[in-house]
């Protein structure tokens, strides 16, 4: 690390959390520096575009207090890097990588810089190994698998927070719980939510083997832009250099591309749809494809970003542009929600692109993917025949659509309503079983008639009833 090798004074203008440095073409892209102001005060920055006129640089505080005349520029670093070790897990960070926990700095076995390295396409290994996240709808329905990047497409108001927090408490690679971590990093919260993500990480003790990143919702924007990228980094640490599978959630990226567009209207650059920067599809790019699982490595990186969609909007350029992305999408339902569903999730318009290739026989069960076919098929009859009881009544209907809809009900209340449990695989489809078992086995369609003999009138456990709401 080279330290203060050379000062730039020719500060030519501030734009929010923006300096724009004359004579500064020799900076590098990327390169972390130092501002001090009049009164000795200093602040960090990092360089994120250089001219042959000027340097930009992205102040990491506020600028207010900076005086063109007075403000000088210093070389830190040539690029923005993070202190990791293996001493990380079970600590606390704020987005830039500083403890928020009380405890000392970590002491740093290697520093890296946090843009990573680009994964060789010829080096990934096919994601195939299942990860269990003890939530029925994802296990069975859109499956997890490790090295895998699948999204949670939540809106406002829904409780994407408390699912996150399930997640990060339940999941499992089934057979490696030894080395399984998970880095956490949450931008943009209120001083309520990291109370909430802080205590619930405490209350049940998976702070123990995860990494938590907080960046509050006062802090600075481009402070938004480091964190997940500080995550990841320490992620791929865990993963390539000490064989952990490592399990990365982000939220709220809606808060991230949100400081993306703020960074680019103060850079005045010319703006995409609706406001955000014609880049974000490539800068999303280089956070999502940071997950894999590569060839020779012990370790894995697999992601769950979690977005709020504005308005509900599955249209709106950043689920549209992560669906691009990513492989699949889970999405939270905000009519399941208001029924006090819990975990609101609609398997419908979920999906996972990469489950055939982690379920079946010696992985999960060898009935899985016949079984989560079927409660799709039986699941949308039954919301269709919802819509026509609306119109016409119940009384047009046949015994087998009243089973239908009887069905829908209970695949609601009992599977996709689980609560706070912890379902294993083989919990989550003695559910489904116990309520396809009220179907008659003519209507079994895409299961095989050997899983029928084998299942078909399975009981649910009382343990299973009546919880279907945090509550």
């Amino acid at each position: 690390m080279t330290l203060l090798q050379k000062e730039y004074n020719d500060v030519a203008y501030i734009s929010g959390p923006l300096l724009f440095v004359n004579a500064a073409s020799d900076l590098a892209y990327g390169a972390i520096v130092n501002i001090k102001d009049a009164t000795g005060r200093s602040r960090g920055g990092q360089v994120i575009s250089v001219t042959d006129q000027n340097a930009v640089i992205q102040v990491f505080e506020e600028t207010r207090g900076l005086d063109l005349a007075t403000a000088s520029v210093s070389l830190v670093e040539d690029v923005a890097r993070l202190g990791v070790s293996k001493e990380m897990i079970g600590r606390r960070f704020d987005g830039l990588g500083r403890p928020i926990d009380g405890l000392p700095e970590v002491v740093a076995e290697k520093r890296l810089s946090i843009n990573g390295q680009a994964m060789n396409p010829a080096a990934r290994a096919k994601p195939e190994e299942f990860i269990q996240t003890g939530i029925s709808t994802i296990d069975v329905q859109t499956s997890l698998i490790r090295g895998q990047k699948l999204p949670i497409f939540s809106g406002s108001g829904l409780p994407h927070n408390e699912l996150a927090a399930q997640i990060a408490r339940q999941a499992k690679v089934p057979g490696h719980e030894g080395d399984f971590a998970v880095v956490f990093a949450a931008m943009g919260l209120t001083q309520r939510e990291v109370s909430f993500f802080t205590q619930e990480f405490e209350r049940t003790g998976a702070l123990a083997r995860s990494v938590l990143f907080l960046n509050k919702a006062d802090d600075p924007a481009v402070e938004r832009l480091l964190t997940p990228r500080m995550a990841l980094t320490t992620a791929e640490y865990l993963a390539f250099e000490h064989g952990y599978h490592v399990l990365v959630i982000l939220t709220d990226l809606t808060n991230y591309c949100e400081a993306l567009r703020e960074i680019g209207g103060a850079r005045e650059e010319i703006p995409g749809r609706r406001g955000f920067p014609g880049y974000m599809y490539t800068d999303l790019a280089s956070l999502y494809e940071r997950a894999g699982v590569v060839e020779g490595k012990p370790g894995s990186v697999t992601q769950v970003p979690i977005l709020s969609m504005p308005d509900d909007d599955i249209t709106h350029p950043i689920p549209d542009l992560t669906g691009y992305i990513t492989e699949g999408q889970i999405v939270v339902d905000r009519t399941l929600n208001s029924k006090g569903v819990f975990p609101p999730i609609n398997p419908l318009p979920s999906l996972s692109r990469l489950q055939g290739n982690g379920i079946g026989k010696g992985k999960t069960r060898a009935d899985h993917k016949n079984i989560s076919d079927q409660l799709f098929a039986a699941y949308a009859n039954g919301l269709d025949l919802r819509k026509l009881v609306a119109i016409t009544g119940e009384d047009a209907l046949t015994e087998t659509d009243k089973l239908y809809l009887k069905f829908a009900d209970d695949f609601e209340t009992y599977f996709i309503g689980q609560g706070d449990q912890d379902r294993s695989i083989d919990d989550s489809l003695t559910v489904a079983w116990g309520i396809l078992s009220k179907l008659p086995q003519s209507q079994l369609t895409r299961i095989s008639k050997d899983a029928i003999d084998k299942y078909y009138g399975t009981k649910m456990d009382e343990m299973w009833k009546g919880s279907r709401s945090l509550g």
